[in-house]
């Protein structure tokens, strides 16, 4: 059978215990982190939160997934979609990872369709059949499959005429 990518859903702040417990039994998984720097009276922290909370994605077969999600503890159910275990494509899973290791304190929105006059105001350009848009110092990229769109906020040197990497693909954007 052939493998896809699958949501599984869990306890809530147990998704580095569920995607260890996943690495153990040599099933892959991903758990994307999300790198914030938060500033305190006295000194800097840094911590790691999942993007998506309580979310692992796994890739298996579907005989495989409808046994993990009972026989690994951590883990609630799976995500459903019209009846059947939803599958998440492999470019978004690509897509997520290469976000999370070129951008830090990445967001999620609710996906929504534009309106036509909403696309004239913006600077998008299509990779992969991923829209990647650059709107007000942002770095923006949908997800349809999970219905999110992860945005990172860049640095003002990073976008003033300079390059934006995505990909292994570059491109130049102009404010």
């Amino acid at each position: 059978m052939q493998k896809n990518w699958y949501a599984v859903y869990t306890k809530q702040h147990c998704e580095r215990k569920v995607s260890l417990l996943l690495s153990k039994k040599k099933i892959e998984n991903f758990c994307p982190l999300n790198f914030k720097k938060s500033r305190s009276v006295f000194w800097k922290t840094i911590t790691f939160e999942p993007i998506f909370s309580s979310y692992v994605f796994v890739k298996c077969t579907e005989d495989e997934i409808l046994k993990l999600s009972k026989g690994v503890s951590g883990i609630i159910s799976l995500l459903y979609w019209k009846g059947k275990p939803a599958t998440i494509k492999e470019e978004e899973i690509d897509s997520i990872k290469e976000f999370t290791s070129n951008y830090h304190d990445i967001r999620l929105e609710r996906l929504h369709s534009t309106s036509k006059n909403d696309k004239n105001n913006q600077l998008s350009y299509m990779l992969d059949g991923q829209l990647l848009m650059v709107k007000n110092r942002a770095m923006k990229v949908n997800l349809p499959s999970l219905g999110f769109t992860m945005v990172a906020n860049m640095a003002d040197q990073e976008v003033m005429g300079r390059g934006i990497s995505f990909a292994n693909k570059e491109f130049m954007a102009q404010s």
